[in-house]
């Protein structure tokens, strides 16, 4: 399911770098969704689009089961705390989507289509510029 994303200009040039160093077949998907994706400079990136360091709850669309998950680099990935690597099948599904948009996730077990209910937090958002 191809879906439009936006991306801040930040995210795009420090995921680019992150990715150069990863050879998954997400990380080639996701370098293939930062090419197609609409640029946004960080001060103007929608409040409501998951960018990096994102909080964001989730549902799967068939089960209605949520999860809260806030996006991050690999380095920071902790799955016990809910923090999900960018270039983890679900990480990269997330990124740039807005509220309400939904996309096709492959897990083990085959497609699944989620959904995002809400951005809880958003650095941008949130006048944090640094993350």
């Amino acid at each position: 399911m191809r879906r439009d994303i936006l991306i801040t200009d930040i995210d795009r040039d420090r995921l680019q770098a992150v990715l150069d160093h990863h050879g998954s077949e997400t990380a080639d998907a996701l370098d293939t969704e930062l090419h197609r994706a609409v640029i946004v400079e960080q001060r103007a990136i929608p409040a409501d689009v998951v960018t990096m360091n994102s909080e964001v709850v989730y549902e799967d669309v068939v089960t209605g089961a949520r999860r809260t998950v806030r996006v991050v680099y690999p380095r920071d990935a902790d799955a016990t705390a809910g923090r999900v690597s960018v270039v983890a099948p679900i990480g990269a599904a997330l990124l740039g989507l807005r509220a309400g948009q939904s996309t096709a996730w492959q897990t083990p077990g085959g497609v699944r289509e989620i959904r995002i209910v809400e951005v809880r937090y958003q650095p941008e958002a949130a006048g944090d510029f640094g993350l």
